[in-house]
């Protein structure tokens, strides 16, 4: 019975690396597809380091989470000690994150173009970085060049972290983040941002309006 159970155990993490490998294949190669790359050997390059870089991505936050859960699991009541563990990995993890981002980017940088590195950025974090930089020109189209810039600079900053968060959630509270930052920035402009928002909104629910009618 143990052995039909560790065989039955281990048929199913086959099977969830197999499903895992289609899911991230498939990933890759719509990224790969948009930017351009007529030489199918070039691009099956490219896609195979996209697929590599969610591969080990993977493996690094799985084995964090793993780790802590354990940590929680032994310190029982004593949070302190166990949030000084945690945050011994967690430190550990980020310099793994940055040897791998370094290594990621030198590698697409030997296939692709920085525009092309860009778009493969963009589409790893759900193109928030351009959605988001129009929505503040949209928002506020009295923006200086200076402030554009600014603001292109943090999301830009955020992109580069979100890359490497484990999941969607943790990629947009990257975002979500640095948003933060602008609309302080933004305030200390002069901006009232309560106030630009609501005008906005209901800009866009006039232009609506507009096209319904």
């Amino acid at each position: 019975m143990c052995i039909g159970y560790a065989s039955a155990q281990k048929a199913a993490s086959s099977t969830e690396q197999d499903n895992y490998t289609q899911v991230i294949t498939q990933r890759a190669q719509k990224i790969v597809a948009v930017l351009g790359i007529n030489d199918s050997a070039k691009f099956k390059r490219v896609q195979n380091i996209i697929i590599n870089q969610y591969r080990t991505l993977s493996a690094i936050h799985d084995s964090r989470n793993a780790q802590v859960k354990d940590i929680k699991a032994q310190a029982g009541d004593d949070k302190t000690k166990a949030n000084a563990e945690v945050a011994v990995i967690d430190t550990n993890v980020d310099k793994q994150l940055n040897q791998l981002h370094s290594k990621y980017l030198s590698q697409l940088g030997t296939e692709l173009t920085p525009t092309q590195i860009d778009q493969v950025k963009d589409a790893m974090t759900y193109k928030v970085l351009p959605l988001t930089y129009n929505a503040y020109l949209d928002e506020l189209p009295n923006l200086t060049e200076v402030q554009k810039t600014q603001i292109k600079a943090w999301l830009t900053e955020a992109r580069e972290h979100a890359i490497d968060a484990e999941s969607s959630e943790k990629k947009h509270a990257w975002f979500g983040k640095y948003k933060g930052r602008i609309n302080n920035y933004l305030s200390a402009q002069g901006y009232d941002m309560k106030k630009a928002g609501e005008e906005w909104q209901k800009r866009i629910k006039e232009k609506q309006q507009e096209q319904k009618g």
